[in-house]
């Protein structure tokens, strides 16, 4: 698993700062995945974020540097974005991308939970 632990520790002091929220850390898409109440809501890759938000708001966000569709099996998929470097320095495009997620995670449906005794 290759991700940025510059990054993630970026992520995780943001995070740290947001009172009432419950944090995980688990390895997802290849990188590290900081879950928020129990759903996913931002990822760390090697040096981009993935991040989860609104699916109505993709053209809008589209349009913002650093921006590239997550594709995966060759679809693309909504509410979904990678995000460069490019995109999320300085500070304030940084704190836009996370507090992007976290607005949607409170909307956002958890995935399934796996039953562990099949």
């Amino acid at each position: 698993m290759a991700y940025s632990i510059t990054l993630a520790n970026r992520v995780r002091e943001y995070l740290a700062e947001i009172p009432h929220i419950t944090v995980e850390e688990k390895a997802m898409f290849g990188g590290l995945a900081f879950l928020v109440n129990d759903k996913m809501c931002i990822n760390i890759g090697e040096d981009c974020l993935m991040c989860r938000f609104d699916p109505e708001q993709t053209e809008e966000i589209a349009e913002r540097q650093g921006f590239s569709p997550v594709v995966m099996r060759g679809k693309e998929l909504s509410g979904y974005c990678y995000v460069d470097p490019t995109g999320y320095n300085p500070k304030k495009d940084f704190d836009f991308w996370l507090q992007l997620c976290l607005e949607f995670n409170s909307k956002a449906k958890s995935s399934k939970k796996k039953n562990k005794n099949n």
